[in-house]
């Protein structure tokens, strides 16, 4: 109740334009769609290409997807933030047996992206710790460091990025990384009250919209076969492109 009634009294929020310091291209998530991912138009005019997360699952390209980005970011071509798909990932990497529901939420593609399978969510834990063994030994050394050390927000100037969303009412110095990855239930409701725009995935939209100071740019590409790049320039411009082209 005191929570609405603080909404209420705040005056409307007045977005400037959205200027990042440097041309900004946001990748939407790729979900294991390698074939997308390739497609995209190569990084132009100096710009910061920046995925949002969820790099896995649902896709059946997860295991390849990975290695590219991940090629990607380690020679400074690209910057990648941490999805809720990696930290499902994540954590059947390190406890299969607690980490067993990622199967029924796009982890059976990812597993069957490393030549792998044979496995359910029921299967016994001894079976799930071969699994998650196979996937450690297949990565690319220094993969599984970088994916456990992947930030969950990126800022450039009035531009934040973030995988799923923010709290409207806390800084962006304050957000919790659970937030980021797994959004906040006053994200797209309250607009941020320091006029800061925020970038983000993991919903699915029929079109890219900006709204509030909001960018949303999933769209949905392991179903939709479009994956969604935003450019967006210092002096306000948003354009959006897909791949592959329409």
């Amino acid at each position: 109740m005191l929570s609405r009634l603080f909404r209420k009294r705040q005056p409307p929020v007045e977005f400037k334009p959205v200027q990042p310091e440097t041309v900004v291209e946001i990748v939407g998530d790729v979900h294991g769609t390698a074939h997308l991912l390739r497609a995209l138009p190569p990084v132009e005019d100096g710009a910061t290409r920046v995925f949002v997360g969820d790099l896995v699952d649902r896709g059946m390209q997860s295991y390849e997807t990975l290695e590219i980005i991940f090629e990607g970011c380690r020679n400074g071509e690209w910057i990648c933030l941490k999805g809720n798909h990696e930290e499902m990932f994540l954590k059947f990497l390190s406890d299969p047996n607690r980490g067993r529901s990622w199967l029924r939420h796009g982890g059976l593609q990812t597993v069957a992206s490393f030549d792998l399978g044979g496995i359910t969510e029921t299967s016994s834990p001894e079976a799930l710790e071969d699994i998650a063994s196979a996937i450690r030994e297949r990565l690319t050394p220094g993969l599984l460091d970088w994916l456990e050390n992947l930030p969950h927000v990126w800022t450039s100037n009035n531009l934040t990025i973030a995988h799923a969303g923010l709290d409207p009412m806390l800084p962006i110095s304050l957000q919790q990384e659970r937030v980021a990855l797994w959004g906040h239930p006053e994200f797209v409701k309250t607009p941020r009250p320091d006029g800061q725009w925020v970038a983000h995935g993991h919903t699915i939209m029929d079109t890219p919209t900006i709204r509030n100071g909001v960018i949303s740019i999933d769209t949905g590409a392991y179903a939709t076969n479009l994956l969604t790049l935003a450019r967006i320039s210092p002096d306000g411009q948003i354009e959006f492109s897909y791949a592959p082209q329409k």
